[in-house]
């Protein structure tokens, strides 16, 4: 297997720290934590983004996310988690992955992009009907 993502996922990786797995996904701590119990969620199956993947893998993402978000609470109590995913070309692993992130009030993790850069907030009526209109396409289509 070529990627990475793939290799971390099915075990093919040496000192995982794998935290917990089923026969879908697997979840490992970050490497490079941006707090203690940081965790990435993985596909065992190859995506590059959400939208590739079929419903019971997104499915087994989330509920594990779920599990995980309760235990880390518990250990660490932090003030919040993050869960967040960087999809297309911001997708450094090339391969779908989940951040479990223990947040703290204070610990400086904040959007690397200046917000609301191209008026998109003067514009949510308009962009609200396009979503909209795309999702009833998309519906006919099926």
């Amino acid at each position: 297997m070529e990627c990475l993502g793939c290799r971390i996922a099915n075990g093919m990786e040496p000192n995982l720290n794998l935290v917990f797995e089923n026969e879908r996904i697997a979840c490992v701590l970050d490497i490079a934590p941006f707090n203690e119990g940081h965790i990435l969620i993985l596909p065992k199956n190859h995506y590059g983004d959400v939208e590739e993947m079929e419903s019971q893998t997104a499915y087994a993402i989330m509920d594990a996310s779920q599990k995980l978000s309760i235990v880390l609470k518990k250990l660490f109590s932090p003030d919040g988690i993050t869960i967040c995913q960087n999809g297309g070309k911001f997708n450094d692993l090339t391969h779908y992955h989940m951040h479990l992130i223990p947040r703290y009030e204070g610990d400086g993790f904040a959007w690397s992009e200046p917000l609301h850069p191209h008026g998109a907030e003067k514009r949510l009526s308009q962009t609200k009907e396009k979503i909209l209109k795309a999702l009833m396409e998309e519906r006919r289509s099926r």
